[in-house]
């Protein structure tokens, strides 16, 4: 117990490098000791590499079939954790989300992901209370519905996109109710013009707010999320284009941003809140939660996705397993029929009177040289695998995915070494047993 307990701990005080490197140490280590058993007083590599060379266009079947299922393999579970830490970050300056009672998840992707959703609306004095509370640094409306080809059309303030970019890549912040802010991904420039469709996608109408005019006249640095596809005009301009009243009193209907007067206030669909402390922003969930509103925090309701996603992942885990699986007894049927293409040569090395060992080792010295290849073939294969599909995934989602492998990956690829080198000693076991007189006459 006490022995337990020291190595429990001498593990614990290691850093996570030298954990992984170690763990990759000892998955490598069956195969190692194969190795070292196998070749003990042996050096056949000079007739291996002449095997290699004599059936080159056989081996190097043999190796792509390896490479691309090892790749297959990891670069399946490397996407996966590249989907979920890029749909994390894309989700991290949301701090908290206040909305009308509904579905959290329906309202996260529409708020923080752009996905289009009918939602019901915040009226101005609820807007009034979350933006007068004492612990909000900063309350922006989200409103959403209107867009540009297949740009979104958000209306906020300039807070919210201050809050979001940190600071515009060029131009200046919109100043009134007929200028815009585009995302870096947007086909606009500062200077361009367009009308809004009211709408999104294919149900979108784009004659339903001709006329309105705005004009670009900043643009956005990459966010790595949705909202650098949006384009984004102060909340009154929403508003204004769909003939509501513009969240300010009449006298004061030139300006834009807040305060805004809850008489005259339309509706927002969500409002991003910032406390000022980290603490207040439990109590601000707990303070919005009620039957009129709801408060939730975007990090939270992601985990819940993350962890339902964590079943996928176990599925997706089990199937790279399987198929190096499947792929180790292709790797056996593979050796067996190899080692037949050349088992004359074995057996009239046996009848000049070689070692039956040293025939072993020539043997499964060739089998380990094609896995090994074939493996670390693999690993260049799922290492562009991930690129490309990346970069397809970002394309279609908006949200920033930047997988690559990583020590899981290398796990798994050493433990398929070390099971396939262990396979690897059957055929050579095989090769050793035929008849050398029947071999000789065949």
């Amino acid at each position: 117990m006490l022995l337990s307990d020291l190595t429990s701990d001498t593990w614990q005080s290691l850093s996570p490098l030298a954990q992984d490197a170690m763990f990759l140490a000892l998955l490598l280590l069956p195969a190692l000791l194969a190795g070292a058993f196998v070749l003990r007083g042996f050096r056949p590599f000079a007739l291996v590499t002449a095997l290699l060379w004599r059936f080159r266009w056989s081996n190097l079947t043999f190796v792509l079939l390896i490479a691309v299922s090892v790749g297959i393999g990891v670069g399946l579970i490397a996407q996966e954790r590249g989907l979920r830490r890029g749909s994390a970050r894309a989700a991290e300056k949301f701090d908290l989300i206040v909305a009308a009672p509904g579905s959290e998840i329906t309202m996260m992707f529409a708020a923080v992901y752009l996905r289009p959703s009918d939602v019901p609306l915040l009226d101005g004095a609820a807007f009034d209370e979350i933006a007068g509370h004492d612990h909000v640094d900063l309350a922006a409306p989200i409103a959403f519905g209107d867009s540009f080809g297949d740009a979104p059309v958000v209306g906020t303030t300039a807070e919210f996109v201050t809050h979001l970019a940190g600071g515009l890549a060029e131009g200046r912040m919109f100043a009134a109710t007929d200028e815009a802010i585009a995302g870096v991904k947007v086909n606009l420039a500062p200077g361009d013009t367009f009308s809004p469709a009211h709408g999104v996608e294919d149900g979108a109408d784009e004659d339903a707010h001709e006329g309105h005019e705005i004009t670009v006249v900043g643009k956005m640095p990459p966010t790595g999320s949705p909202w650098d596809r949006a384009i984004l005009v102060p909340v009154e301009s929403v508003w204004q284009v769909h003939g509501l009243a513009r969240g300010h009193a009449p006298e004061r209907s030139g300006r834009i941003g807040p305060p805004f007067d809850a008489d005259y206030f339309p509706g927002t669909p969500a409002v991003l809140v910032r406390a000022d402390a980290l603490w207040a922003n439990y109590a601000l969930r707990s303070d919005f939660t009620r039957h009129d509103m709801m408060a939730f925090f975007p990090g939270a309701v992601l985990a819940q996705l993350h962890a339902l996603m964590g079943d996928v992942r176990q599925i997706l885990s089990v199937m790279a397993v399987l198929t190096q699986v499947l792929v180790a007894a292709g790797v056996l049927t593979g050796l067996i029929i190899l080692t037949r293409l050349f088992s004359r040569r074995l057996a009239l090395l046996r009848a000049l009177g070689a070692p039956v060992r040293f025939v072993f080792a020539v043997v499964w010295s060739y089998a380990a040289v094609l896995i090994v290849t074939g493996s670390l073939a693999g690993l260049a294969v799922g290492w562009v695998g991930v690129r490309l599909i990346s970069e397809a995934v970002t394309a279609r989602t908006d949200i920033l995915v930047t997988a690559s492998l990583d020590w899981p990956e290398f796990h798994l690829i050493a433990a398929f070494v070390s099971l396939t080198a262990l396979i690897a000693l059957l055929p050579a076991f095989l090769s050793v047993t035929r008849n050398v007189i029947a071999e000789l006459r065949t």
